[in-house]
């Protein structure tokens, strides 16, 4: 009995985890880890109020609000993931282990993204959706952004109209060969400083209609794209971030070239244009 309880033992496969497995495994901590590009003030004042130790805290810094996560205090409690869960995730890799006391506190910029647009853009970022060819798969999903759930003019973001109210074009689906040049006249009649963004695979890379006849190709194969958006369709989160990432990648740009305060004033000049009447005068008919 005993020599076949030892040969099925020694007969049996290693239940060891590996050491790759282990290290940096935080699964079962209940330690928090913070998503940055969807981190703002009010939801990270709301975290470090429920927070019973102080592990979560907002601080000044140079004139700059900033998130400060203390993880030598932080007892995994989970209450910032109740009260902001679009903020805060449970941390899957943890590295601060064995770390000085200083290393065990991180710090996040707590910018008003609605100031970084208004330092970029003058007022508010102005979007003009563009559909060249799509399944309208992506545009459900952009639809979702104005709802109360993703409210995205809490951003200081809107849907505009026409491309030259526009500040970003978020364009969607292959550029089909008859849509190519109103895609080019649209680019156009959007004012500097533009930015374009193209979502969804089809408008990454063409998707599954890459090798059309009727397709001229992504939308970069047309006009110049700041930023990639990719999925089939992606989501109102996934479109939130794309969003704000491509939206501080240029106002870095801009800050690294100086050019923030000349773009403004481009903006700021455009709109104290008059605006045609659109019905004319009896002069102007005569």
């Amino acid at each position: 009995m005993i020599l076949d309880v030892l040969k099925n033992s020694l007969g049996a496969a290693s239940q060891l985890i590996p050491v790759e497995a282990l290290l940096g495994n935080s699964q079962g901590s209940r330690m928090p880890d913070v998503r940055p590009t969807m981190l703002t003030a009010s939801g990270a004042q709301l975290a470090a109020d429920v927070c019973p130790t102080a592990a979560l805290a907002l601080e000044r810094q140079e004139g700059r609000l900033h998130l400060k996560l203390d993880y030598g205090k932080c007892i995994g409690c989970g209450r910032c993931l109740q009260v902001a869960p679009e903020i805060f995730v449970p941390a899957k890799q943890f590295t601060w282990t064995g770390a000085s006391r200083e290393e065990l506190i991180r710090r996040w910029d707590l910018q008003d993204v609605r100031a970084e647009i208004h330092t970029l853009m003058g007022r508010a970022l102005n979007i003009r959706q563009l559909d060249p060819g799509s399944c309208n798969g992506c545009e459900a999903e952009i639809s979702a952004l104005t709802n109360p759930y993703y409210d995205l003019e809490r951003f200081g973001i809107h849907f505009v109209a026409s491309p030259k109210h526009a500040d970003m074009l978020l364009v969607t689906g292959p550029v089909t060969r008859n849509m190519a040049e109103a895609v080019r006249n649209t680019y156009e009649a959007v004012p500097e400083p533009k930015l374009v963004v193209a979502v969804g695979a089809c408008g990454v890379s063409g998707g599954l209609f890459a090798r059309s006849h009727a397709v001229v190709g992504p939308v970069d194969a047309v006009i110049p794209v700041d930023g990639y958006i990719p999925g089939c369709p992606p989501t109102p989160a996934m479109l939130v971030t794309g969003i704000l990432r491509v939206l501080k990648t240029r106002i870095g740009q801009s800050r690294a070239s100086g050019d923030a305060a000349l773009a403004s004033e481009v903006l700021s000049t455009a709109l104290r244009r008059p605006v045609a009447p659109l019905i004319p005068s009896p002069e102007q008919q005569t």
